[in-house]
């Protein structure tokens, strides 16, 4: 399997946004809105173009990461800034192929050229602490409430950045998307049948658990 990793253009928008629905459809609750999300995260200033690749086997995309500026915030009201992945998608055909984790490496080792510090993610660890991501307690990283979410992981780009301070994570406000936005766009899809997979439960309890 010959894989090849470039940075997304304009030509791709589409078929992103397709795969990106066939990749989260049913996966965390009944549907998905990560399609909208990728098109609105295109214009939005937070997002890093830079940063945003597609994975392509074939001459056809079967794989997709894209990134966001976002900050922590320490004890004395001094911030870094920090980025952020989300949504990495992959066709279901194309899954536990190594795909992910190699849009994952790719965009990480650009990460480091461009200087950036420190990812911050809100994922299931045993996806992501094969990629070095540790839990956000262990380096003093809570969410903008002081708490310490289960899915809430960090990987210092800088080694020891982080340390001897208390840090609230800020994501971007790309994520908090409009409803009514979504429903119109997802119109321009074919339809597709709500359902329900064991992974929406799971989901739902990863989501809502904290580190004490």
């Amino acid at each position: 399997m010959d894989l090849l990793i470039r940075n997304e253009i304009q030509d791709d928008y589409r078929q992103v946004e397709e795969l990106t629905r066939e990749a989260f459809w049913n996966l965390h609750v009944p549907g998905c809105d990560e399609h909208y999300l990728v098109n609105v995260m295109r214009s939005h200033p937070d997002f890093l173009p830079e940063l945003d690749f597609v994975a392509i086997i074939d001459k056809r995309i079967v794989g997709s990461i894209m990134y966001t500026k976002s900050r922590l915030v320490n004890e004395r009201n001094l911030s870094i800034h920090t980025i952020t992945f989300g949504p990495v998608s992959v066709l279901p055909e194309y899954q536990k192929k190594g795909i992910g984790s190699a849009l994952i490496k790719h965009s990480i080792k650009a990460a480091v050229n461009a200087g950036f510090k420190a990812v911050i993610i809100e994922g299931h660890p045993y996806n992501y602490c094969k990629h070095g991501f540790v839990g956000s307690k262990s380096v003093n990283v809570s969410d903008s409430e002081g708490r310490f979410p289960y899915s809430l992981l960090v990987l210092e780009l800088e080694k020891g950045c982080l340390q001897n301070h208390i840090w609230k994570f800020h994501a971007s406000d790309v994520y908090n998307l409009d409803e009514e936005g979504f429903c119109e766009f997802d119109k321009l899809f074919p339809p597709k049948k709500k359902g329900y997979k064991p992974t929406q439960e799971e989901f739902n309890i990863a989501s809502n658990a904290f580190i004490e």
